[in-house]
Order: structure tokens, then C-alpha cells, then sequence
């Protein structure tokens, strides 16, 4: 079989870095090498150094980075066509623009065409898993999984469970909730790179008797990863708490339904108690931060730093949170993540940033031995940037001196023109977009 040396200033990262200077939480070399066999990195060093066979084909990226590919941990694909909606806070969001744009999605021709857009826009942007809500319909996940099947793309996703409180084209009932997500799961979850999240979308539009069913889901299938909303508005919270009076706080509904666990996904978490932090933590859940939505619908600000820092620390990944965030890129989604911790008094350093969109974030998915890095046997899901991929970067680029600077350009100012190539399972996906 043949093999493919991708060669370029390669980085990678060990462990979390504690701070900008932390040179020892990641691996950068200026000429570097990934050897790629059958989808996966087999070889990684020094060009000069890493074993090479004579019908190796070389493809030589320099003078551009080459990283692991982008994970985004909390995205809705069925909210492309309501990207950049004008004025409305969450409740009000969903209501006006979200379900009349999911109830499309019945049409499995029209989910087929959105997912395929979807996954498109991801490679566009560097991005090579990501963990996605579907709309009610199970032909939505159907769509997305056989998408992300047929480009060999590791993907989390699951159809949303919503009961009540939505138009009644979006609704299932607790039973019909419980009995497609199954045979979703049956159909999907395991099944190559593909993995099922149990996704009842938030308590709002889940009675205590649906929940209770995607508590059993999650207790029958605790390989599965379940996905939720928590946290993201102060109208939420207070119309939440009063759907479940008995349960003391926001946090403690999914508690109680045993929806908590190092596999669960909180899309939010912005205005988290104490109590609730210390729940979150005391349980391995993962607060996921979607700096660009909270900012667009003025949700409030997800305190990175503080949470990190606490004695009980959170796990947390970061995400695009299309479509109430406004762009499907990492990079944008790190520009906007800088300013909402800034806003604390704060600052999200760049190693950090591209350690929480790459390893971190795999880590936070529980696929750190599968992704996140370029370590040998992980899949070539990787991403090549271009710090000069405009001639504003190349003429700040002039002055760059360091890579923690050239990385906070291309986080700054970068976008999908600075992505210059995605690789999935080692093939390069990007540019078969032209093709």
C-alpha cells in the first residue's frame, strides 16, 4: 500500500499548557514529517529523521503549519439556512427562526442536501469531527451519519428528543423518543468512525417522562455520549426551573435522570452556580464553551478561566455552536472565545487555544486516542494553515517572531483562507471541494 509523507513545521500537543512560555506541552518541528498509511499517521519527527521507504510520495507543505484537524464540540446543522439571524435572544431565536427552519427536515432529500453542506463547510474550515445536533426526524441523523460515512469522517451525533414545547411538526413523545433513538443508535453508533450522542435538546422541551427515557437510553448504552443544553440564558434558566421546581437547580434535572457523566456534553454553562460547578465537576461532565453564539444572542459570557481555576476545575471543550454562532470556523470561534475572556479581566493564550481546539477538545470527547494529535497511530485528520493567507496576515507577518504569535494571528485574522488543506483519514478532503 502506499504510503504519503506530509512534510511541514508540524505541532502537536502533549498535555495542556499552563502557560504561553509552557515549551515542554508541545511537540513543534520546523521541518517536520508525517508518514500516513491506510488513514492513519504510522511515522512522526524530523523530516531528516523519520524513516522513509522509496515509493513514499512526499507532499511538501512548507513554509505552512501543519496541525491535527479542528474538533468543534457543540454544533446544529440543521441551522444553516438561519445563520445570522437578525435580533432575538435564545428563547425568542428558536421560536422565530429554529423550528419553522428543522420542521424542513422531515424531507429526507432536503436533510441529505444540508448535510452534505454541512460537512463541506467543515472541511472548508479545518474542522474534521464535530459533535452535532440532528432535528426530531431520524432521517436527519440518517442523513448526517451516511454523509460523514462516505468521507470517512469520525462524527457525534444524535436526532433531538422534544416532547413538548415545540410546534407539534418537531415533536416525538417519550416512548417514540426513546424507540428511535435506539434504532439510530443500532443503526450508527460503533459503526466506523461514527458514534451516537442521546440528545434530548434541552428540559425545556423534554417532560420528566422523556427524560426519564433518555436516562434508560444512557444507562443501556453508557458508550454512547448524550448532549444537552445547561445554562445559557437567564429566560431559560428561570423557564426551566419552574417546568422542575423539585430538583433545586438548572444542573440538578439531569441529575436526577442520570444524564451526567464523563460522556455528557453541556452546550453552554454560562451562568453555572456553585453548586452546580461542583456537580459538573464531582461527575467528569464537559461544560462546552460557544463563545460566538453566547456573544450574538447576548447570553452572557462563560467564565473560561474562572472554572479552570476552581478547586473542583471543569472539563470543558470549545465549539462553533452554528447557527446561533454566526461562523463554522475554529479559528473565528477562538477570536471570539479571546474577547468573551477578556472581558473577565482574562486572557485565553494562543497555545491554550489551539490545545483546547485540537487535543482538548478530543480529550473532552473521550477520543484523545483516536484524534486531537499527530502522535503515531492516531487517524491523519489534520488541518494546514497558512499564516500569510491574506496580505494583511502577510504584512503582520513581517514582524512575527515566535509561534505563539503567528498561531494568535492566525486566530486573530485567519479563516478559511488561511485554511490551505484538510486531511481526512489522510486524504485531502479540501481540495476535492473544487474538484
Amino acid at each position: 500500500m502506499t504510503r504519503t509523507v506530509l512534510r511541514g513545521r508540524t505541532l502537536t500537543f502533549r498535555r495542556a499548557p499552563e502557560r504561553i512560555d509552557d515549551h515542554s506541552a508541545y511537540a513543534f518541528e520546523d521541518d517536520g514529517a508525517l508518514v500516513v498509511e491506510a488513514g492513519r499517521i504510522v511515522a512522526a519527527g524530523a523530516f531528516s529523521t523519520v524513516a522513509r521507504l522509496p515509493g513514499d510520495a512526499v507532499i511538501d507543505h512548507r513554509p505552512h503549519l501543519i496541525l491535527p484537524g479542528f474538533i468543534d464540540a457543540h454544533a446544529h446543522f440543521p441551522q444553516m439556512q438561519v445563520i445570522g439571524s437578525f435580533g432575538a435572544e435564545l428563547l425568542v431565536w428558536l421560536n422565530t427562526y429554529t423550528f419553522p427552519a428543522e420542521t424542513r427536515f422531515a424531507d429526507e432529500r432536503h436533510a441529505a442536501r444540508i448535510a452534505s453542506a454541512f460537512l463541506d463547510e467543515m472541511v472548508r474550515q479545518g474542522t474534521t469531527t464535530s459533535a452535532v445536533y440532528c432535528t426530531v426526524h431520524p432521517q436527519s441523523a440518517d442523513a448526517l451519519f451516511a454523509e460523514a460515512a462516505r468521507r470517512g469522517m469520525a462524527m457525534i451525533a444524535g436526532k433531538v428528543m422534544m416532547d413538548r414545547n415545540a410546534p407539534p411538526a418537531l415533536t416525538d413523545d417519550a416512548q417514540r423518543g426513546h424507540d428511535e433513538t435506539k434504532a439510530l443508535i443500532g443503526r450508527w453508533h460503533g459503526k466506523g468512525r461514527r458514534r451516537y450522542a442521546i440528545t434530548p435538546r434541552f428540559a425545556i422541551t423534554s417532560t420528566p417522562a422523556q427524560m426519564e427515557a433518555a436516562g434508560a437510553l444512557a444507562r443501556e448504552f453508557p458508550d454512547c455520549h448524550v448532549q444537552t443544553h445547561l445554562s445559557e440564558n437567564d429566560a431559560e434558566i428561570a423557564l426551566t426551573n419552574s417546568l422542575y421546581p423539585d430538583c433545586g437547580d438548572y444542573t440538578g434535572i439531569y441529575e436526577r435522570y442520570g444524564l451526567t457523566g464523563p460522556k455528557s456534553l453541556f452546550g453552554h454553562c454560562i451562568h453555572l452556580s456553585e453548586r452546580e460547578a461542583d456537580a459538573l465537576s464531582d461527575s467528569g461532565s464537559v461544560a462546552v464553551f460557544c463563545p460566538t453564539s453566547n456573544l450574538f444572542l447576548g447570553s452572557g459570557l462563560f467564565d473560561y478561566q474562572r472554572y479552570r481555576r476552581r478547586a473542583k476545575p471543569l472539563r470543558m471543550a470549545i465549539a462553533t455552536d452554528v447557527g446561533g454562532g454566526t461562523n463554522y470556523s475554529l479559528l473565528r470561534t477562538l477570536d471570539e472565545g479571546y474577547k468573551a475572556i477578556a472581558a473577565h479581566g482574562e486572557k485565553l493564550d494562543p497555545m491554550r487555544g489551539f490545545w483546547q481546539a485540537t487535543r482538548g477538545n478530543a480529550e473532552a470527547l473521550g477520543m484523545a486516542n483516536e484524534i486531537g494529535s499527530l502522535d503515531p497511530g492516531r487517524f491523519a485528520d489534520l488541518v494546514v494553515l497558512d499564516a500569510r493567507a491574506t496580505p494583511a496576515m502577510r504584512l503582520r507577518m513581517e514582524t512575527v517572531t515566535t509561534l505563539a504569535e503567528e498561531l494568535f494571528l492566525l486566530q486573530t485574522l485567519g479563516d478559511d483562507r488561511a485554511v490551505v488543506e484538510t486531511y481526512v483519514a489522510g486524504r485531502p478532503a479540501k481540495a476535492a471541494l473544487a474538484a
